[in-house]
């Protein structure tokens, strides 16, 4: 087996920690819908609980990421990210389904972010 050169984990980690990230998150803020009786102060509990996993990966992948992004560019990469996440969790786990204008506005979003990337 290969190892992979000690450069590209700055560049490889963040993306991938930032998904995991995303996916705590999106469960935080949208996992409770289901349990739309639970009390409202028990699902915040739970909800801060969920976030407090999101936070250990989110910042250290925005350390790491630094030393070969810009903070524009992790930002953006993040926003990404929680698009895509999020259409896979209100997809599948809400059972919620996507209107084509709905997964468009998300699709030129994720091209006017790719701009970002560009080399000036």
């Amino acid at each position: 087996m290969l190892a992979a050169s000690p450069s590209i984990w700055p560049y490889v980690l963040p993306p991938v920690m930032l998904v995991a990230s995303n996916v705590f998150m999106t469960f935080a803020w949208y996992g409770h819908l289901k349990f739309a009786s639970a009390p409202l102060w028990g699902v915040i509990l739970v909800s801060w609980g969920i976030a407090f996993f999101e936070y250990c990966l989110a910042v250290p992948a925005n350390r790491i990421g630094h030393t070969v992004y810009s903070a524009a560019q992790l930002k953006t990469m993040q926003e990404v990210i929680t698009f895509a996440v999020f259409v896979a969790v209100s997809s599948a786990y809400l059972k919620e389904a996507l209107a084509p204008s709905q997964l468009l506005g998300f699709a030129l979003m994720a091209g006017g972010a790719a701009l970002v990337f560009l080399k000036p």
